[in-house]
């Protein structure tokens, strides 16, 4: 009994040794995944400052280029404005004059060469810059000056001038405005995505911890089920075992006792028979049969030993047989024991997975929901991409082809003004000769 309550003993403590080992490689477990949670979470972190910092620059850079984009624009309306506004102090005149006292059907021939020299320069402004504008500002100047009929040659050039000037001045607006839509709308949806991004990964770091911890718990419920199936047959087998024991008990001891109580009945028999003979022994011999009486001692001291051996027999099973009824009571009260432990443990168990089960599918669910506004949000960023992000001409070369195209509007209106000055020489020349 001492032997098997130590062995009991041992066997708990290598169970509980187990249990705190599991424990322990749960818990390092749990602390690698962190770990790995942390890093990567580290990395990320890394990553969006350096996005966050590159966006920055870009978008510094971007605003550096439309406030250079805005300058330049201003400078070559300046510069169409005071072409305009010497044109019609320079020529208008001027041209009033000639032409009114002239009365000429057509062009004189230094005012066409004025023309078409401006017409070319125009062209080859728009052809070296990429400019259809300027392109076809050239072509309705070629065609304004060849059909005028009228007294100024001029005037629907300065039309053309103050149209291009109105059209500057509206695309500048129009791309202030865009500029301005595009700067809202992608900082919103960067927000936007970043925000959602972050949510989803939360999320799924929770689900990832959750469904380990469903799979961890559901091991458990098995090796717990295991465990109580094989306490469950163990104890059938000890029941089984007690009831053969029982039995044989009851049969042994039956057979026992039957033979004590025989043995003393035959013992009384046989000690009244020959003690009553005894007190005869002192009468005269005869020739008839006589007890043996040396013999009889014999019997009956055979069958006190056979007597005292069912005795010793009996008391022998029936300490066997208590201590046998002790120890099952022991190890069954033992097996009640854990066996309520382990049922609570699995009803504990089944209900914390079940509550994970429940977080699992909130969680799957959140994850889905911010799935889709993400996909939408990145589907609408997309969509904004090609009008907000298009590749930018850069500052030298928008300088470049702003001074390219001032200079030759320059140019243009310097061989205006000097035809004007011309036909007006020319005019008070006729007029002094008539």
């Amino acid at each position: 009994m001492l032997k098997q309550s130590l062995e009991n003993t041992i066997a708990q403590d290598n169970k509980e040794l187990a249990e705190s080992k599991s424990v322990k490689a749960a818990a390092e477990e749990a602390k690698a995944i962190a770990e790995g949670d942390l890093s990567m979470a580290e990395k990320e972190l890394a990553e969006d400052k350096k996005y966050l910092s590159e966006l920055s620059t870009d978008c510094q850079q971007k605003a550096a280029d439309w406030e250079v984009s805005t300058k330049s624009r201003a400078e070559e309306l300046q510069a169409l404005a005071e072409a305009k506004k010497i044109i019609s102090e320079t020529t208008g005149g001027a041209s009033d004059k000639a032409y009114g006292l002239l009365q000429q059907a057509s062009l004189s021939k230094s005012t066409s060469d004025a023309a078409d020299k401006v017409v070319n320069m125009l062209q080859t402004l728009g052809k070296s810059n990429k400019d259809v504008a300027l392109a076809q500002l050239a072509l309705r100047v070629k065609a304004a000056v060849e059909m005028q009929t009228g007294a100024d040659p001029f005037a629907k050039v300065k039309g053309m001038i103050q149209e291009m000037i109105d059209k500057l001045v509206a695309d500048a607006a129009a791309e202030a405005s865009h500029k301005a839509f595009c700067d809202k709308e992608m900082s919103e949806s960067k927000a936007k995505i970043e925000d959602h991004t972050s949510t989803i990964d939360k999320f799924s770091t929770r689900k990832d911890k959750a469904t380990a911890a469903i799979e961890k718990l559901t091991e458990e419920l098995a090796t717990l089920a295991d465990e109580l199936a094989t306490m469950a047959k163990q104890q059938a087998t000890m029941d089984e075992m007690r009831g053969e024991q029982k039995a044989t008990y009851a049969e042994a001891k039956k057979d026992y006792e039957d033979g004590i109580e025989g043995l003393t009945m035959a013992l009384q028999i046989l000690r009244d028979y020959y003690a009553e003979k005894e007190s005869l022994i002192q009468q005269p011999a005869v020739t008839v049969h006589s007890k043996a009486t040396g013999e009889a001692t014999g019997i009956i001291g055979m069958l006190e030993v056979a007597q005292s051996d069912f005795s010793k027999m009996l008391a022998d099973a029936t300490v066997e047989e208590e201590s046998a009824i002790k120890e099952y009571e022991k190890i069954t009260q033992e097996n009640q024991v854990t066996k309520a432990i382990k049922e609570a443990d699995i009803k504990y168990k089944t209900s914390e997975k079940a509550s994970l089960e429940k977080q699992v599918s909130e969680l799957t669910s959140d994850i889905e929901g911010e799935q889709t506004e993400l996909d939408a949000v990145l589907d609408y960023y997309e969509k904004l991409k090609p009008g907000c992000i298009a590749k930018p001409m850069t500052y030298a070369e928008r300088k470049a082809r702003r001074e390219a195209e001032i200079a030759g509007l320059k140019e243009a209106l310097g061989i205006l003004e000097g035809e004007s000055a011309t036909s007006f020489l020319a005019v008070r020349t006729r007029r002094h000769r008539a």
